[in-house]
C-alpha cells in the first residue's frame, strides 16, 4: 500500500501540469451520451469444407491457422432418445466407456497418451448425439485421431471399467434424486414429453439392467460410420484430415439401424401444476414452460431476442422483478432449449416457501406480458446488440469452432447459420419478437412442475391452476398424505445394547476428523451421544434422551460448522415438540422456533444411527421409519432399502455387511451394517460426496 500511494503523489504533479495546460473543453472531451451502434459485420468466420468419404461418414474442416491446435468431435445419432424401453442411461453408459479403454490401450494407457502431449479426449451423450471430442497441438493430430477412432470402432467395454462406471451412475442418480433442482428437471421433463425419448430418464432399477451385452448392442447398432460426422477445426487443411480421416476411419463400414417410432408428446390445453411433495422442504423449485417446435424453425431468432429479454441473464426481466424488486429469490431465469426433434421453453426459479404463490402468480404475469406487448426500441435494441456482441466470442477457439460447426450441422441448420447468425438476429423486428414469443412461452397452457412442502403450499397453488400431487419418486398422492403417518419400528427392548463406537471421517480418502458414539441406560431410558469433528469445519456434540418404549424425551445439541455457532434444544412431550434451534446457512445462522406435533413412532433424526444395529436385517429388508427433524421442526418419512451384500474393509477389519440406501432426508446416504450380531454400523458415505465415516473400534 505504501508504494502505491507513493507512485500516486509522484504523478499527482503530471497531471496537475496537463490540467492547466488543457484547453477548456471538457464537454468536447467527454462526450454525455454512448455513439450509436455501427453496422452489423459477419462474424470473422473461417470458410469450412465439406467431404464425403466412402464409407458415408460426413467430413466437414473449418480450418484456421491462426492458432497450431486442432479440435475434432465425431458425432454419431446415439444419444439417450435411442435407448431401448427399459435400459434408460444406456447411451450416456456407453458414452462414458469408450475412453475408458480401446484398441490395444487401457483407460490409464489413453489418458497418459493424450496428456503426454497436453491434449484431452472426452466422449458424451445428449438426448439426440453421442459425441466424441479430442483437442490437440497440430503436430499431434495423427494421435487424436487414432484415440479418436479407437473409441468409436473398438472400445473394450472390460467389466472392471463397466462396473466403476455403473457405481458412479448410480451415485449421481441417488444425489439427483435428492435435490430438488433435479427432481424438478426429470418431473418437467416427463410432464412435457410423455412417453417421447425426451421425457425418459434412467433411475436405478434401469441402470442396473444395463449389462456388457447391451453395451456391445448399442455400440454396434448405433455408432456406425455412415451419417457420422466428422468436425475438424483449427491447423489441418481438408486434404490433410481427409488422409488422417481415412487412415484411421477408411477400413470401417455400417450404417445405424434405423431410428424406432417416437410417441408423440403430450398436446397440452390448459394450465397444469404437478406438486411434487418434498417434506420438510424450506424453499420450492419452480418449472414453467411448454413445448416449441424444430430447430430449423424461422421463428427461432425472433424467441431468442425474446427470451434475453425475458429470462436469459441478470439484466433480464424475470431477475430483476422476482430477485431484484421483490426479493423473493436468488435467481430467476429461462431458456430455449433446442432438439434433433421439438425442443421447449423453460423458466426456472428457487423461492422461499411462504412466497411460493406469489412468486408463481408474478412469473406467469412476465410470461404472459412478452407475448402480449411489444418490447420498446431501447429494449429490442438492447436485447440484439448484446446477443450479437457476445457471439463472437464464442467462437475464437478450434474446439468452439467445432462445436457451433458440429451443432448446427447435425440440428439441420443450413450451413449458412453459423456465419449470418449476427445478422439474422439484428434483423428481428418488434412485431416478430411478440409472435415468436406468444407462440412459443404460452402460459395459458403451461406445465408448471413445483418442488416443495406440499403441506404448506397446496391451498395457495389450488387457487393458481388444477393441481396434480406426487411423491419425489413420482408415486401419485392426495392431501391426506401430506401428514407423516405413524412408523413405529416396534422394536422388542433386547434389541437395543448399549454400545460406543468410534469412527474415522475420511474426505476423498484421507483422514480429516472423527466421530465417538455411545448408546447407554440412563434413569428413565436411554441416552444416546455423539462427538463429532471435522478438522476445523464442524464441532458438535449430541445427546438424545429417550424412553424403554423408544418415545422420544429430549434433544440437545451444540457446536460451530463452518464458523457459525449451532444448537438444538427441543423437549418431546404429549405428542409434540417445542423448543429452539440454531442452523447453519448461507446467508449466516437460522434461527428456528421448534413447535410441531410428532407422528406417533417418529424418532429424532439425530438418533437414527443409533438404532441402526437393532434393526432385523436380511436380505431385500426394507424398512420405513418416521423421524423428526428437530433443527427443522418438521417430520418426514425415511426408506431404508438393502440394496445388497458386500465385504467391507474397514480400520476395524474386514466385515461381511448389508448394504442399504436411506432415502427421504436432506440427502441420501448409503450405509454398511455387519450382517452377523451385533450389526454394527460398518461403513457411511453421503451420495455423490468424496465423504466416508468407517468404523475404527
Amino acid at each position: 500500500m505504501k508504494r502505491f500511494v507513493q507512485m500516486a503523489f509522484r504523478i499527482t504533479p503530471l497531471v496537475l501540469v496537463a490540467a492547466m495546460n488543457a484547453p477548456f473543453t471538457v464537454a468536447a472531451q467527454f462526450p454525455t451520451s454512448a455513439p450509436a451502434p455501427g453496422p452489423i459485420k459477419p462474424a470473422v468466420f473461417p470458410p469450412f469444407e465439406e467431404a464425403t468419404l466412402p464409407n458415408g461418414m460426413r467430413l466437414l474442416v473449418v480450418h484456421s491457422a491462426k492458432q497450431p491446435v486442432v479440435a475434432i468431435t465425431l458425432a454419431f445419432a446415439a444419444g439417450s432418445a435411442y435407448d431401448p424401453p427399459g435400459k434408460s442411461g444406456l447411451a450416456i453408459f456407453t458414452a462414458g466407456l469408450l475412453t475408458k479403454g480401446a484398441g490395444k490401450r487401457t483407460a490409464d494407457q489413453i489418458a497418459s497418451a493424450i496428456e503426454g502431449v497436453g491434449g484431452s479426449i472426452a466422449a458424451r451423450a445428449g438426448q439426440d448425439f453421442l459425441t466424441l471430442a479430442a483437442d490437440v497441438l497440430a503436430p499431434d493430430a495423427p494421435l487424436a485421431f487414432e484415440l479418436l477412432a479407437d473409441a468409436a470402432i473398438r472400445p473394450s467395454f472390460i467389466d472392471r471399467e463397466v462396473e466403476l462406471v455403473r457405481t458412479q451412475a448410480l451415485s449421481a442418480l441417488q444425489l439427483e434424486l435428492s435435490q430438488p433442482a433435479g427432481i424438478a428437471a426429470r418431473a418437467f421433463a416427463k410432464g412435457l414429453y410423455g412417453e417421447h425419448p425426451y421425457g425418459r430418464r434412467s433411475d436405478p432399477a434401469s441402470v442396473k439392467a444395463i449389462t456388457r451385452a447391451d453395451l456391445l448392442e448399442f455400440h454396434r447398432s448405433r455408432l456406425r460410420p455412415a451419417g457420422a460426422l466428422l468436425v475438424v477445426a483449427g491447423s489441418l487443411s481438408l486434404a490433410e484430415a481427409r488422409r488422417l480421416a481415412t487412415a484411421s476411419f477408411g477400413n470401417w463400414t455400417g450404417a445405424p439401424l434405423p431410428a424406432p417410432a417416437l410417441a408423440a408428446p403430450p398436446n397440452r390445453t390448459a394450465t397444469e401444476i404437478l406438486l411434487v411433495h418434498k417434506p420438510g422442504a424450506v424453499q420450492s423449485n419452480i418449472l414453467v414452460g411448454d413445448l416449441t417446435w424444430a430447430p430449423t424453425d424461422a421463428r427461432s431468432y425472433a424467441a431468442t431476442v425474446a427470451n434475453k429479454v425475458l429470462g436469459d441473464g441478470a439484466n433480464a426481466r424475470l431477475f430483476l422483478i422476482l430477485r431484484e424488486k421483490k426479493s423473493w429469490t436468488y435467481g430467476a431465469y429461462s431458456s430455449l432449449v433446442r432438439h434433433r426433434g421439438v425442443g421447449h421453453f423453460e423458466a426456472n426459479t428457487e423461492v422461499r416457501t411462504e412466497v411460493t404463490d406469489s412468486a408463481l402468480v408474478e412469473l406467469l404475469v412476465q410470461l404472459k406480458r412478452i407475448g402480449s406487448e411489444p418490447l420498446s426500441p431501447a429494449d429490442l435494441d438492447e436485447a440484439k446488440n448484446s446477443i450479437t456482441g457476445a457471439f463472437p466470442l464464442g467462437i475464437e477457439s478450434a474446439n468452439q469452432v467445432a462445436a457451433q460447426v458440429s451443432s448446427a450441422k447435425l440440428l439441420g441448420l443450413p450451413p449458412s447459420y453459423v456465419a449470418s447468425y449476427r445478422q439474422r438476429i439484428s434483423a428481428v423486428t418488434a412485431v416478430e419478437v411478440q409472435a415468436a414469443a406468444k407462440a412459443a412461452v404460452r402460459p395459458e397452457r403451461a406445465l408448471i412442475v413445483v418442488v416443495g412442502d406440499g403441506s404448506k403450499i397446496y391451498e395457495q397453488l389450488r387457487k393458481i391452476a388444477p393441481v396434480k400431487i406426487v411423491s419425489v419418486n413420482g408415486a401419485p398422492l392426495t392431501a391426506d398424505d401430506f401428514k407423516v403417518k405413524a412408523a413405529s419400528l416396534n422394536l422388542p427392548p433386547d434389541r437395543l445394547v448399549a454400545h460406543s463406537d468410534s469412527f474415522a471421517i475420511l474426505v476423498q480418502g484421507n483422514p480429516l476428523g472423527w466421530e465417538t458414539t455411545r448408546l447407554e441406560r440412563v434413569e428413565g431410558g436411554w441416552s444416546y451421544k455423539e462427538n463429532v469433528q471435522i478438522a476445523a469445519f464442524v464441532q458438535q456434540t449430541t445427546e438424545v434422551r429417550f424412553s424403554e418404549k423408544l418415545e422420544m424425551q429430549s434433544v440437545h445439541q451444540s457446536g460451530k460448522q463452518g464458523g457459525q455457532d449451532t444448537k438444538i434444544d427441543v423437549l418431546y412431550a404429549g405428542g409434540r415438540a417445542k423448543g429452539s434451534a440454531v442452523t447453519a446457512a448461507a446467508a449466516g445462522p437460522k434461527s428456528v422456533a421448534v413447535d410441531a406435533d410428532v407422528p406417533p413412532g417418529a424418532i429424532d433424526d439425530n438418533l437414527l444411527t443409533a438404532i441402526l444395529p437393532a434393526l432385523s436385517w436380511a436380505a431385500d429388508a426394507k424398512f420405513h421409519v418416521a423421524i423428526f427433524q428437530s433443527g427443522k421442526g418438521a417430520a418426514t418419512t425415511l426408506s431404508i432399502d438393502v440394496s445388497g451384500a458386500e465385504s467391507v474393509k474397514v480400520p476395524a477389519g474386514t466385515f461381511d455387511a448389508w448394504k442399504a440406501d436411506i432415502t427421504g432426508g436432506d440427502a441420501p446416504v448409503t450405509v454398511w451394517i455387519e450382517k452377523g450380531a451385533p450389526h454394527r454400523l460398518l461403513k457411511l458415505a453421503l451420495a455423490g460426496q468424496p465423504v466416508e465415516f468407517q468404523l475404527v473400534k
